[in-house]
């Protein structure tokens, strides 16, 4: 039955009523109608079908209805999270009561821009069972006030299930059930400590993603059983490079060292380019509980003022870390690489090495930018002019194929010892990262291609190609902004994305305008079947460096010693790892996502902290984004602020969705991405991570 409704609705395209497909169907008796009923109940709790608010039943395929996660912002808006398509963006006004996680029908209700804006028509699914905030007692009753605004739940607290919280701590409330609409009764399961604490602010947002800042007694336990040194009997199988001149370069605070370098020029004139990363998986053996927290975790999570780690730091920062002058257990892709940048010949082998010098990404960029010799480079600095000469041919390499450089800019956020926001500049990305950047590429690419010719199962990191109609929709867009992109795009491919930056590059706003195309892109992600990373315009890529901070790197560690060093490829195995990886590339996916939408949450609060300070004082920006709602404005070190459409008092303006700008109805005044403006901070919130300005008046009139 539920085939031939199915059929219906695919045939159709339109909604049904019970009466109609039961009339379809040639049902006639009361029983079979009945049976109809409990079929559309399960093809609609599948999310096959929708039940419209008029009982009538539609395909949820639909074009213009998709399911996805409900991603808030605390500025207001929010977007659905759809597998394999772009985010949906949702104005506040369209969120209909959804909050932060929920599972959500969301109709499609614009297309005219670069990017797809929607309404929630529906909750299917209240994934949330723990939730963030302040405890409170009223009238000796305890409550729970949420840090997520947009939730509009009320949470009761009984007695007995507060383990002692008292007014102002911060805590994780678990949800027991449902009392009526919006209201629910919860148990503390922990406190996070009182919310005027230093970093308790972070904690909240991180308990808030389901991210654990501490390892279980069990997993350290097992720790304890982790040796501090590598012993003689450790490296007797191995590729013994201690005496090679091998390095590491990371930023000035980096603990946890996953990958080292080394190069040589060969007698035919070719590199000889190593790339050694930490042997995570030889300490952190398969279903062991490190390796089952390593799991859940997925990642390690990079904080304004902390990491929480992916491994305990006897392993991150310690047997596992790539430290100088200690022997280190390692995997080692070795690529010998033409002049052209081709990699003509590798070796993937196990390794132990001994860094030779911690480097700094600050001090070689000195070396290699303005030819300064920190103390202690005077006998690297012919090794790392080598380097940087073979980066140069990789990159060129890269770029002749397509590969996109984004260019995409980072804040840098600078706290004192109270974890208190002190500055916010922009991140560096000089030389040495993109260095780095270029023999990481390469050795991910060279694993990736070695196991995917073996034809075994594997992780690979993949990036689909984006929708033609949202590119074309993205030049059309850069048109009535003013810039001419020449020809339209027939043949999605990495080098017409690639030709369409380029255009870009010179232009105020390219930044913004580089983040709007990412945007419009599908999201990387990782996979057990190979499609390509289009981004990187490479057939075949995999993370294979760093696996002290991913656990799909330290999953390839597995596979390339199951595979390549121990020779197991034989039925059982090829069956056990075919079954494994498709639920473990899914997971670590979503754990990506929590982390990344954790760290852009804890920074958007920090800046807001940072902003309270500054209320009042003026600054220029540029207008990087114009909703109905009003204009984000974004000052050259990333902070974003909204200035209201109520608060544009010259006029009344109005959200021209074709030109993507809003309009004064009397003046023709008219602001667009990319306007240069002078604002002043209105507010900020801390707690919810938004600041609001006004636009400065003109200089003549502050006189």
């Amino acid at each position: 039955m539920q085939e031939r409704i199915l059929e219906l609705l695919k045939k159709e395209r339109r909604a049904f009523t019970i009466e109609e497909i039961n009339d379809y169907l040639g049902l006639k008796t009361v029983e079979e109608l009945e049976l109809l009923i409990e079929e559309l109940k399960k093809l609609e709790n599948e999310l096959k079908i929708y039940c419209t608010k008029k009982d009538k039943y539609m395909l949820l395929t639909d074009s213009h209805l998709k399911v996805g996660k409900f991603i808030a912002n605390k500025k207001g808006f929010g977007f659905v999270d759809v597998d394999g398509d772009e985010d949906i963006f949702i104005a506040p006004s369209n969120i209909h009561g959804a909050i932060h996680g929920d599972i959500v029908i969301v109709e499609i209700i614009s297309k005219q821009r670069f990017n797809l804006e929607g309404q929630i028509i529906k909750v299917v699914n209240r994934e949330l069972k723990y939730l963030v905030g302040e405890f409170y007692y009223k009238n000796s009753k305890g409550y729970v006030d949420l840090d997520d605004e947009k939730a509009n739940l009320l949470i009761q607290i009984d007695q007995n299930k507060t383990i002692g919280a008292m007014n102002g701590h911060k805590v994780l409330v678990k949800l027991i059930k449902q009392i009526k609409d919006n209201v629910y009764k919860g148990e503390i399961v922990k406190i996070i400590g009182h919310k005027n604490d230093p970093g308790v602010d972070i904690l909240s947002i991180v308990y808030k993603y389901g991210i654990n800042d501490v390892f279980s007694d069990v997993v350290m336990q097992e720790v304890e059983n982790i040796p501090l040194e590598v012993s003689e009997e450790e490296m007797v199988f191995r590729r013994d490079l201690r005496n090679e001149e091998i390095f590491t370069i990371d930023g000035d605070d980096t603990k946890d060292i996953d990958d080292a370098i080394s190069i040589k020029r060969l007698d035919n004139g070719n590199y000889e380019l190593g790339v050694h990363i930490a042997d995570v998986s030889y300490y952190v053996k398969e279903n062991r509980e490190i390796d089952k927290e390593a799991y859940e975790r997925g990642t390690s999570v990079y904080l304004v003022d902390r990491v929480i780690p992916m491994l305990p730091h006897k392993l991150s920062n310690g047997i596992c870390s790539l430290n100088p002058n200690v022997d280190r257990l390692t995997v080692s892709c070795v690529m010998e690489i033409d002049k052209e940048g081709n990699i003509i010949n590798y070796d993937i082998f196990e390794s132990v090495i001994r860094s030779k010098k911690q480097m700094t990404y600050k001090c070689v960029n000195a070396i290699l930018e303005r030819g300064e010799i920190p103390e202690g480079y005077e006998n690297y600095v012919e090794t790392l002019k080598t380097m940087n000469e073979l980066a140069q041919i990789l990159r060129k390499n890269k770029e002749r194929r397509g590969f996109i450089d984004f260019e995409l800019e980072e804040s840098k956020i600078i706290v004192d010892d109270k974890g208190e926001v002190i500055d916010v500049k922009l991140r560096e990305r000089g030389i040495g990262e993109k260095l780095i950047e270029d023999f990481m590429i390469a050795a991910n690419e060279t694993v990736a291609n070695a196991l995917y010719h073996m034809d075994l199962p594997f992780v690979y990191r993949v990036h689909d190609k984006p929708d033609e109609e949202k590119i074309n929709s993205f030049i059309n867009f850069i048109n009535i902004l003013g810039y001419k992109i020449k020809g339209k795009i027939k043949n999605i491919n990495p080098k017409s994305m690639q030709q369409i930056l380029n255009q870009l590059r010179d232009k105020k706003e390219f930044t913004i305008l580089s983040s709007m195309l990412l945007r419009s892109m599908q999201k990387a992600i990782y996979d057990n079947n190979n499609i390509g990373h289009f981004g990187i315009a490479s057939r075949c890529y995999t993370h294979f460096t760093s696996p002290i901070r991913r656990y799909p790197d330290t999953t390839v560690h597995r596979l390339l010693r199951t595979y390549l060093f121990e020779g197991k490829i034989d039925n059982e195995t090829i069956d056990y790892w075919d079954r494994k990886l498709q639920p473990l590339t899914a997971h670590a996916s979503q754990k990506e996502r929590d982390a990344i939408e954790c760290e852009r949450e804890v920074e958007d609060m920090k800046k807001a902290e940072y902003m309270m300070k500054h209320i009042g004082e003026e600054f220029t920006g540029m207008v990087s984004s114009v909703m109905s709602f009003g204009m984000f404005i974004q000052l050259p070190n990333l902070i974003e602020g909204l200035v209201r459409i109520d608060d544009l008092e010259d006029d009344e303006y109005t959200f021209n969705e074709e030109r993507f700008s809003l309009i004064g109805k009397n003046s023709k005044k008219e602001y667009r991405l990319g306007d240069t403006i002078n604002v002043i901070v209105k507010s900020a919130s801390k707690e919810a991570g938004t600041i609001d300005f006004i636009i400065a008046p003109p200089k003549e009139e502050t006189k």
